[in-house]
């Protein structure tokens, strides 16, 4: 099932689907649209300013095309309907010039100006849509890709291979649900023929995708039953104490109950199994270094694992900081270092003479041997897999685990997917963070934006600047970040450092950039993509968000802690013409799991034709918050699968251990 066999799929192709992580052909088939639009006939007449409109007509003036810098353009023309003439703007849409000619008959989607009578199209089709409405699927993309191209190679994967993608449901369950089988429930998601076969559809896939998750869950739960004698150790708390004591800051109170949980934890004859969640900026990393620092004094060593060279890079210099006059061998294990630097700490982690490694995902390369093992920690623990996380702690022979997570979640939904798991969650705020102001402005109040951003520009502060997510173009990370980087210019560019990151940048190119905005190299950072969770840069004392609405408000609170991260005084500022009232929790509220309680509620069950959140693990299709029910289900149904003993010998069932274990 290689994707270079697939009809249609060249070389160039193979390398853009790649840099969008696509490399077989079920990642193809299972790269679920983002959105559908249903596509019914407009009339200028009828229509509302803003209205989503799909019309037909024919060309009436030849196309005008305007080019800008960083490889946008925008293209105008009239076109005659039945029901009037109307302007059309399309952005980087070139290569239809050619086709546009007067006369020509085509179909315009798009947005719907009343005012101006202008439609600022998503898509122009040169063929005509039957009369019927269509649902039509809509997919994340890369440049050099377009949403035709995509769609022929998912259904020539479907029509060539699609017999031998997995399928995780078993027989009994698929009987019990009535359920379609994979194939037939992915070419409706992919065509979909109805509103009610795609809900259906959507509904059987989201299941096998939980069912799969939750069985892998509890695999390891009774996995780590069966093997959950721990290493007992004997843990001097007067050295602890006596270190606590000369730290530069007071631990709070739920920092100080968190620790005590965790070193009875390690005290303790059964393994650590905690996860200690606390609130953006509530100082969880200092208690990993506690909780290393403890480990270390019985004589084992700890890996904590970080999502991000970055956030890696930043924990190695902060440990090394706080342990500086202690003879602790602390090192930095990253993709990035050199053969002979790797082979050097494999070499001092094998033989025991390195006491902490800090790194990414390198920790768990074949190579890499520990002497003593007894800690492991990940950090944002739900941007790594299943897998990834179990091979850590694999890498020693009964290493307490501890993982940390700065996405507050609510109670009833941590306890389904952590369900034998220790909580520990701090949510009081260090002594000395000052509260971040918030304020909801509208895109007609930009001056006074302007105004505050120069403000902390001249007081030596640097900002955060998030593009808002708009999907109708199909470059549309690169054109929001440019056409905002331009604005930006225009208002600040003489005087002060303006930069970019955007999705489709390399991961080394991020990381240099952040390292730059860390040094105070840079005093704007543009981004459309959500800043590296747990980054500090204590000099950033503003997040501007261009159209909040779009955003879940745990989001909303996961970049508001951006900022905040030293004692001067922050603000965060939403610009969005919708939704305030949502919004305005945000104004009011600072408290993250409250929030996640609000979010939970607003987008509990989600909207078929709205747009997906991201953020929620892995997942392709399923979500978390909407899919919560379906989750239940499948938590039971797995945990049954997995007891029942006639089972013993299925096939899927040994499918589902064997891709535990081997990653």
């Amino acid at each position: 099932m290689a994707l270079k066999d697939v009809k249609g799929i060249g070389p160039r192709a193979l390398i853009l689907l790649s840099k969008m992580g696509i490399t077989s052909v079920e990642d193809l088939v299972t790269h679920y649209p983002f959105r559908y639009d249903v596509l019914v006939r407009g009339n200028l007449q009828e229509a509302q300013d803003e209205d989503h409109i799909i019309i037909d007509g024919k060309v009436e003036s030849a196309p005008i095309l305007m080019r800008f810098k960083a490889g946008l353009n925008k293209m105008n023309f009239r076109l005659v309907t039945s029901s009037g003439i109307v302007g059309v703007s399309i952005f980087n849409r070139a290569f239809l010039k050619r086709q546009l000619l007067v006369g020509t008959g085509v179909t315009v989607i798009g947005k719907y100006d009343k005012k101006k009578n202008v439609i600022t199209a998503s898509e122009i089709k040169m063929e005509p849509l039957s009369s019927k409405a269509k649902i039509e699927p809509v997919y994340h993309l890369t440049n050099g890709l377009t949403q035709k191209q995509m769609s022929t190679f998912i259904n020539m994967s479907l029509l060539m291979y699609g017999k031998e993608i997995p399928d995780y449901i078993p027989q009994e369950l698929m009987e019990k649900y009535q359920f379609v089988n994979k194939r037939t429930a992915l070419n409706i998601v992919h065509n979909p023929p109805s509103e009610e076969k795609l809900k259906a559809a959507m509904i059987r896939l989201k299941y096998e995708e939980l069912f799969a998750f939750m069985f892998k869950i509890n695999y390891l739960k009774k996995r780590n039953k069966q093997k959950n004698s721990g290493l007992k150790r004997e843990i001097p708390r007067d050295k602890i104490n006596a270190f606590i004591e000369k730290l530069p800051f007071s631990l709070t109170a739920d920092q100080k109950a968190s620790l005590d949980e965790i070193l009875n934890d390690l005290e303790s004859e059964e393994r650590m199994n905690r996860l200690l969640q606390g609130d953006v900026g509530s100082g969880k990393t200092i208690l990993s270094f506690l909780a290393m620092y403890a480990n270390h004094l019985s004589g084992y060593q700890s890996a904590l694992m970080a999502p991000t060279e970055i956030l890696a890079t930043q924990h190695f210099h902060n440990m090394r900081t706080f342990f500086k006059d202690t003879n602790i061998q602390i090192e930095l294990l990253t993709g990035s270092l050199s053969k002979r630097a790797k082979q050097e700490i494999y070499k001092g982690l094998k033989d025991g003479s390195i006491d902490i490694v800090i790194g990414t995902h390198a920790l768990i390369q074949e190579e890499v041997e520990y002497a003593n093992l007894g800690l492991v920690i990940t950090d944002e623990q739900h941007r790594f897999g299943v897998n990834q996380r179990a091979n850590l702690e694999n890498k020693g022979r009964k290493p307490d685990t501890l993982y940390m997570s700065a996405t507050p979640i609510p109670r009833t939904y941590a306890l389904t997917i952590y369900g034998d798991m220790d909580i520990s969650t701090i949510k009081t705020r260090p002594a000395g963070r000052k509260k971040i102001q918030t304020i909801i402005k509208k895109n007609s109040e930009i001056k006074d934006v302007l105004a505050l951003m120069l403000e902390e520009l001249k007081k030596g502060h640097q900002i955060y600047v998030i593009a808002p997510l708009i999907e109708e173009s199909e470059n549309s990370d690169l054109t929001t970040v440019c056409q905002l980087k331009d604005q930006m210019h225009l208002a600040f560019g003489t005087h002060f450092q303006i930069d970019i990151i955007h999705g489709k940048m390399r991961s080394e190119a991020k990381e240099l950039i952040m390292q730059e905005f860390l040094q105070k190299k840079i005093q704007i950072l543009i981004s459309t993509t959500v800043i590296e969770v747990g980054v500090d840069v204590p000099n950033a004392t503003m997040m501007i968000i261009f159209d909040a609405n779009r955003f879940g408000l745990s989001t909303l609170h996961q970049l508001r802690g951006r900022v905040g991260r030293s004692d001067l005084s922050s603000t965060c500022i939403l610009i969005s013409d919708s939704d305030t009232k949502r919004l305005s929790i945000m104004e009011s509220c600072e408290d993250g799991f409250l929030i996640s309680e609000e979010d939970f509620k607003l987008r509990g069950h989600g909207d078929l034709f709205g747009t997906k959140q991201s953020g929620d693990m892995t997942f392709k299709i399923a979500n978390l918050k909407q899919d919560y029910k379906i989750l239940l289900q499948a938590k039971k149904d797995s945990q049954a699968y997995l007891t029942d003993k006639k089972n013993e010998d299925d096939l899927l069932k040994k499918e589902l251990i064997g891709s535990i274990q081997n990653g």
